[in-house]
């Protein structure tokens, strides 16, 4: 919390006057009790004074009256001049011994008033030495005497002395605190960046570990298939012998079948060319169809309304008859083509034939390197099967890494929320300690050149403080 000096000073004040203000009750009441007792001895001396002056007189009378003649009496008695003569004695002895005691009272009260006015003194001078102390002023000193404040002043700078001790060590304290704390931040803050680069960094790497794992993974299940592939083809090959021999049986027979077709496909030539006619003759009846779907449409026309009907009819008419035209071009250029591929079809043929035979050839030499296909594809799916094992344990490897580092990659998002946490507790340790270097600013301290320095809130301030005043003792 911050010190109120004012408070605390203030508080100090009253503690130490209150002591004094009892003495000074004491004191006074002493003084009354000597004053009362000096009026009392000042009423005894005067009340012996009025005696001695009464018996004074009484003598002068008894001695007047003899001298005079008159009766004697009391006056007559030979022992009363003595005993006159001792009371005047006892009284005579009575008023020194009184006159001595109020003396005595006298110089004591004056001692007293005089104590008195020194005690005041003393309290005034600590009062205004001790009056900077309110303000922060810690370079103060009382004077130590041998009076009633001797105590007191001692006691307070004994008190002053360790909260100089105490104020130093507090803003000493602070500034370093302060100084540690703000590196200590900046350190954090730099573990913090660190600590979220490398997350980024773990981040990414497992993400390609993972598309790694996913590739191996991929390779593993490619080279698994790739591994009944290679006995599949094992078997194709073995089938494909088989069927080569039966191709070569089939050749044979394709050969007949070919010759065949041939015969076919020459009287097939011969169709599309009655087909070409035919469609010649189409042609033409769609010309004419046309001449006279138009001179219709044109007849329609000259009718006006009565004609509108009839228009529409021969519009389709001659629609229908273009399409019908465009209808045999493409079948005239069909029926040539196929005129054209029945007779590259016959050379084909033909060349069929020959090619058959030597296909025969071909089949057999196929044969033979089926046979080798077929050896080859079983060391294949060996080798296939030893790189799907390989490719498995390296998935599983993989997954492994990609568990850890996915585990790393939380470490270390842990560690930089606790490294940014802890960063936030320095940076609210540096504020406690500027809030008590607040605390203990305004104190003012000796330095070692005999003058005094104020304490200020930033260390700059501190050390270029200005000498204010030498300190003294008064």
């Amino acid at each position: 919390s911050n010190l109120d000096v004012r408070a605390l000073n203030a508080a100090g004040r009253e503690s130490v006057l209150d002591p004094m203000n009892e003495q000074l009750a004491l004191i006074n009441s002493q003084l009354e009790i000597v004053n009362t007792q000096g009026n009392a001895l000042s009423g005894l001396d005067e009340s012996l004074a009025g005696v001695r002056t009464s018996a004074g007189r009484l003598m002068q009378n008894a001695f007047d009256g003899e001298s005079a003649g008159k009766p004697a009496g009391i006056l007559s008695n030979p022992w009363l001049p003595l005993g006159l003569l001792g009371v005047g004695l006892l009284l005579t002895g009575v008023l020194v011994r009184v006159n001595s005691r109020i003396a005595i009272f006298e110089r004591m009260a004056k001692e007293q008033a005089d104590q008195n006015e020194r005690n005041q003194q003393a309290i005034l001078r600590l009062l205004d030495e001790m009056g900077s102390l309110a303000d922060g002023d810690l370079t103060v000193e009382a004077t130590v005497t041998e009076d009633i404040t001797g105590t007191i002043a001692d006691s307070f700078n004994y008190a002053i002395e360790e909260l100089r001790k105490l104020v130093t060590t507090v803003n000493e304290t602070a500034i370093m605190v302060d100084s540690a704390a703000k590196q200590t931040e900046s350190t954090a803050s730099h573990m913090a960046r660190a600590a979220e680069n490398q997350t980024r960094e773990i981040n990414a790497a497992t993400e390609s570990i993972v598309s790694m794992a996913a590739s191996i993974e991929e390779v593993s299940g490619n080279a698994e298939r790739s591994s009944d592939v290679a006995r599949h083809s094992v078997e194709v090959a073995h089938k494909g012998g088989e069927a080569v021999r039966r191709t070569i049986d089939g050749m044979n027979t394709i050969r007949e079948t070919i010759q065949d077709t041939s015969k076919r496909i020459k009287r097939l030539g011969e169709s599309s060319q009655e087909i070409g006619n035919i469609v010649e003759l189409i042609n033409d009846i769609a010309e004419q169809t046309n001449i006279l779907a138009l001179n219709a449409s044109i007849q329609a026309s000259m009718a006006g309304e009565a004609g509108r009907g009839f228009a529409v009819v021969a519009d389709e008419v001659q629609r229908l008859a273009e399409r019908s035209t465009n209808a045999t071009k493409q079948i005239e250029v069909l029926v040539s083509t196929i005129q054209a591929d029945t007779k590259e079809a016959v050379v084909s043929m033909e060349r069929s034939t020959t090619d058959v035979v030597g296909g025969a050839l071909l089949a057999e030499n196929a044969g033979a390197a089926l046979d080798e296909i077929e050896q080859v594809s079983n060391q294949i799916a060996s080798l296939v099967q030893n790189i799907s094992g390989s490719a498995r344990q390296q998935a599983g490897s993989a997954a492994d890494v990609t568990r850890r580092t996915k585990r790393l990659g939380e470490i270390s998002e842990q560690t930089g929320k606790a490294t940014t946490a802890t960063a936030a507790a320095i940076s609210k340790l540096s504020e406690f300690a500027s809030q008590l270097r607040q605390t203990v600013a305004g104190f003012t301290l000796p330095n070692e050149a005999g003058g005094a320095t104020r304490l200020h809130t930033t260390s700059t301030d501190a050390t270029s403080a200005k000498t204010q005043r030498p300190t003294g003792t008064g």
